[in-house]
């Protein structure tokens, strides 16, 4: 009952906000607008090998530079990743865009998001998830990348280089082998040190432009990009972007992503001369934002397995 009231309230506060609800493509030849290994399957009839899709995003966008302000899609993702108590590798996301706006109009459609979720289910504030209490009220917490290192493992990576920091983490035990960059060093640390003690609602901001390849990057610093992740309990709840709508820059990026791909990174994303050929029409700057809704269920429903909130989950079968 839940997950169909947080379901119902999502599309409600869209639908009010004149978003346009969408199906895209599950099926897709080329996966992409996200970093994850895809499930393969193959198409008979059109002799090829298609993907199940990771994400909408790519879709989407297509349609914002199609004249669409205000689009959403609320379907099944499919991630062929590990399974773990948070993750699953069929999940269900929320995904939409809107022209004319930013990261930081995302930042405030989730805590509305959020806030009418609240109101229509009636469970005020203050929540308590495993026996800790978590306060839903907006504003949320807003740090940096940079801030949330220096704050919560005492790194101040505005005053270190790639050299410094690569030495500082690899003495911290952690494995720096694939991270040389500063910004890849940036999000190593942050992703190792800092996400696991986010547990009041934070938005963690200026993402590092290595591990954001579809974000717009910031203007006083091109190392970075406008793009968050919404976090919760530890758990990375959303994902949002000022949306790259630069075809030469996204171009290069893509290029990188399928360099990454062919080095053996299941993760890198394809090259898509189709949405590059999309973003030369012209795209509006535009705002995206994807947002977890087992998860949210998960949270809302004090469960600590994401396989409790899913009617159907796969499980291994019995021997």
């Amino acid at each position: 009952k839940v997950r169909s009231k947080v379901i119902s309230a999502i599309r409600e506060y869209l639908d009010g906000k004149g978003y346009i609800e969408v199906e895209t493509p599950i099926l897709n030849i080329i996966p992409g607008g996200a970093s994850a290994r895809p499930f393969i399957t193959f198409h008979n009839t059109l002799n090829l090998n298609m993907y199940l899709r990771i994400a909408p995003e790519l879709y989407l966008k297509r349609l914002i530079v199609g004249g669409f302000e205000k689009v959403y899609e609320l379907g099944r993702m499919f991630r062929n990743e590990g399974m773990s108590v948070k993750h699953n590798p069929e999940f269900t996301m929320i995904e939409l865009y809107q022209a004319y706006a930013d990261y930081n109009d995302m930042m405030r459609l989730t805590e509305e998001i959020y806030s009418h979720i609240a109101d229509k289910l009636g469970i005020g504030w203050e929540i308590t998830y495993q026996g800790q209490m978590v306060n839903l009220k907006p504003p949320y917490e807003k740090l940096t990348m940079v801030e949330a290192v220096k704050k919560y493992a005492g790194l101040d990576f505005d005053n270190l280089d790639a050299a410094q920091a690569k030495q500082i983490l690899s003495k911290k035990g952690l494995d720096t082998e694939k991270s040389n960059t500063w910004g890849e060093l940036l999000y190593l640390a942050f992703d190792q040190l800092v996400e696991d003690k986010l547990i009041q609602p934070t938005f963690v901001i200026d993402y590092p432009i290595e591990v954001s390849p579809l974000a717009k990057r910031k203007k006083d610093d091109p190392r970075l990009t406008e793009r968050f992740e919404f976090f919760v309990m530890a758990r990375e709840m959303g994902n949002a972007y000022s949306e790259l709508n630069d075809p030469i820059d996204q171009k290069e990026r893509l290029l990188r992503q399928a360099a990454l791909r062919e080095g053996g990174d299941e993760e890198a994303q394809m090259y898509d001369e189709d949405f590059v050929t999309a973003l030369s029409y012209g795209m509006p700057p535009t705002g995206g934002l994807g947002l977890g809704v087992d998860r949210l269920v998960m949270l809302l429903t004090d469960s600590s397995s994401i396989r409790d909130v899913i009617l159907f989950p796969t499980m291994k079968p019995k021997k």
